[in-house]
């Protein structure tokens, strides 16, 4: 049994980057953690108690439809991470490391438009370096729609996936999480509308001889 971590930056992410690969994960007996950074909408002006609280509870309820353990929230400020001292996002993270000791860590592409999504890749790349001892062998990168691929190359390097999992037995179930943040989704032909996701995941198999799959950057792979 494998200990999956996945660091995102807002509730919905791990969704549309790993939701298929996570339910497969659970299928295959292993354990999966969600971290959240920030809360996903108290950035928006409108946002307040109540809209923090449906999201939480939409987070929850998509843990629940792939199999992972009770989400940990943290509480940065969405869409500001920026402002919050980097190190003291590295220690956070660090600590739930710590605690969980996962084998392998999911995480945002670090070239992403969202500025949060760059500051939880740099958090989780320090967090979980390769001291001896350390638990992680392998960090994953995934791609978020609406934000990976409306980048540009002076955010960073592009989303180039050399890691591509199959997940036509597990679909369902990504779209039925994604399905939880129904306040998140968009019609058709929004980036984060189903359809977006769905295209993408043939889009992705394609690439690799697959049916349905979700790509991922290797940024860290250690072999014993």
């Amino acid at each position: 049994m494998s200990v999956i971590l996945v660091v995102a930056a807002h509730p919905d992410d791990e969704s549309l980057g790993c939701g298929g690969t996570l339910a497969r994960h659970v299928a295959e007996g292993d354990l999966v953690h969600l971290l959240f950074l920030t809360d996903g909408v108290s950035a928006r002006a409108d946002a307040g108690a109540a809209e923090r609280g449906r999201r939480a509870a939409a987070a929850r309820a998509a843990a629940v439809v792939l199999g992972a353990g009770s989400p940990i929230f943290l509480d940065f400020p969405d869409n500001r991470l920026d402002s919050v001292p980097l190190l003291d996002v590295i220690r956070s993270v660090e600590a739930v490391m710590g605690t969980v000791r996962p084998d392998i860590v999911y995480t945002h592409h670090g070239g992403d438009l969202n500025v949060d999504h760059r500051i939880a890749h740099q958090a989780v790349l320090t967090a979980g370096r390769p001291l001896p001892g350390s638990a992680v062998r392998a960090i994953y990168a995934f791609e978020s729609c609406s934000s990976t691929e409306w980048s540009s190359p002076a955010m960073g390097p592009p989303f180039v996936p050399q890691r591509f999992v199959a997940i036509d037995a597990w679909f369902e179930r990504k779209l039925a999480a994604l399905t939880c943040y129904a306040e998140e989704l968009r019609p058709f032909p929004h980036a984060r509308s189903l359809e977006a996701v769905t295209a993408l995941a043939r889009l992705r198999g394609a690439a690799a001889g697959l049916g349905l799959a979700e790509g991922f950057m290797v940024i860290r792979e250690r072999v014993q």
